[in-house]
């Protein structure tokens, strides 16, 4: 067996730098490394890298927010709400086009720093976080930290670890997470709660608390016709924005306001229906998904009336041989097969992808002066093909259901006084804004 000194011990890189944010210089301290996660035999199961940036010179720590933020997947490190978002330095990008390198950065105007410290975690398997097997010196194996429950409590065992590391224990304390990183944060902040770790807000970008609403893969679960409904709002307004309406003299908001109601009303009462559903009304119905999608009337009925997100991203534009973005749909680009039923890539991660990794890269090792010797893995190996999407949903002695609206509903019953912020995206159809909203009325509270 070979040791790796530099895995199961903690790195730390230290640096200084300065941003300017709202016209306001914040001087600050940053940290690039790694924190060690063990288990209950004091074996090292992970090297979990992280960034955390401090604003220099501060009086009271106490009175300084912390927050901790990451990206989803499952399987997606960190470096796109590090380097693309919230941190100091901002990758120069178009809005809807490619760019090529040489990249650039800039000054970040809408980094964080100036509200709170920040933390960007990269989860284990990703990034610059590594699981320390058994032939590498350490007792951690995949199978620890590639699941809903297990991925949770990895992420609180390092958030407590970075509280006693760094005496941040009574400094305001928030999580920041997207996408699935949402999806974490609803274990993480019950897991916390539960532990005496009171949280002061958690954060949710690109909302998605429940497997069961998501428009993805939808016709694999039949008989669950809210995927199809929650998604028809953001179908809607990426249409409008390609001009694909039969009436496009109509803004936004009412037009989005109206899919909204018909969804929850007319559409809902017709899915429900099923094989009843028949004549004037299936006709009635087909005809208003047609002006609500653009999509052809005959693609519609073939389609029984439901379409999925994918689908919809392949056929809105396949009159110009194209296809829609998925996280953001108002990126497009060509069909790579045009007969395919769904894309085969997202135009819109195409677009920016290698600027974002080129650019943390060289950010990390000449910015942060860390990482020289080490490869920085964006998207984790197979990390989601390999993830349980079983959950033991609070009160249940069993993994079963990939849904962590009890998570979160009984975090915010433990502490009546943490805050609860939703941020969502007409145009995203990974994770649609109206999901997002659906959920947030349907936490069971009281």
């Amino acid at each position: 067996m070979k040791i790796d000194s530099l895995l199961i011990k903690p790195q730390k890189s230290q640096t200084k730098g300065s941003v300017t944010v709202e016209g306001k210089l914040i001087n600050y301290d940053a940290v690039a490394g790694t924190l060690i996660l063990k288990n209950a035999k004091d074996s090292a199961t992970c090297s979990v890298f992280y960034t955390a940036y401090f604003k220099s010179a501060q009086a009271d720590e106490s009175k300084r927010p912390v927050t901790f933020i990451y990206n989803g997947g499952p399987g997606s490190a960190t470096l796109w709400l590090h380097i693309g978002a919230f941190g100091p330095q901002r990758v120069v990008i178009n809005d809807t086009e490619r760019v090529l390198p040489p990249y650039k950065t800039i000054n970040n105007d809408y980094s964080l720093l100036d509200a709170s410290d920040l933390v960007f975690i990269d989860a284990p398997g990703t990034g610059g976080s590594q699981i320390i097997t058994k032939d590498k010196g350490g007792a951690g194996t995949p199978k620890e930290f590639y699941g809903i429950d297990e991925d949770g409590k990895a992420f609180s065992s390092f958030i407590t670890t970075f509280l006693s590391t760094y005496n941040r224990w009574n400094s305001p304390k928030y999580l920041f997470g997207e996408s699935y990183g949402t999806f974490r944060s609803a274990v993480v902040a019950n897991n916390l709660e539960q532990q005496g770790v009171d949280l002061n807000g958690v954060i949710l970008l690109s909302q998605l608390l429940s497997y069961n609403n998501t428009s993805d893969e939808a016709e694999l679960d039949p008989g669950s016709e809210l995927r199809y409904e929650l998604a028809l709002p953001s179908c809607a307004a990426t249409a409008w924005y390609y001009k694909k309406l039969p009436n496009q003299n109509v803004t936004l908001e009412a037009l989005v306001k109206e899919v909204e109601e018909f969804s929850l009303n007319e559409y809902a009462v017709a899915l429900n229906k099923g094989s009843m559903l028949k004549g004037a009304e299936y006709d009635n119905i087909a005809t208003k998904l047609h002006n609500y999608t653009g999509l052809p009337e005959a693609y519609i009925r073939k389609a029984n009336l439901r379409i999925t997100g994918p689908e919809f991203e392949k056929t809105l534009l396949a009159d110009e041989g194209k296809v829609t973005g998925r996280l953001d749909t108002r990126f497009s680009g060509y069909a790579m097969d045009p007969l395919a039923k769904t894309p085969n890539y997202d135009p819109h991660g195409a677009s920016f992808e290698g600027a974002f990794i080129a650019t943390f890269n060289n950010y990390l090792r000449t910015n942060l002066n860390y990482g020289k010797d080490i490869e920085y893995h964006a998207f984790g190996n197979n990390v989601g093909g390999q993830w349980d999407f079983r959950h033991k949903v609070p009160g249940s002695e069993m993994k079963m259901y990939a849904n962590v609206m009890p998570d979160l509903a009984q975090a915010m019953i433990f502490n009546p006084k943490l805050k609860v912020q939703l941020n969502m995206s007409y145009y995203d159809l990974g994770t649609p804004f109206f999901e997002g909203i659906y959920e947030m009325q349907h936490l069971p509270i009281p």
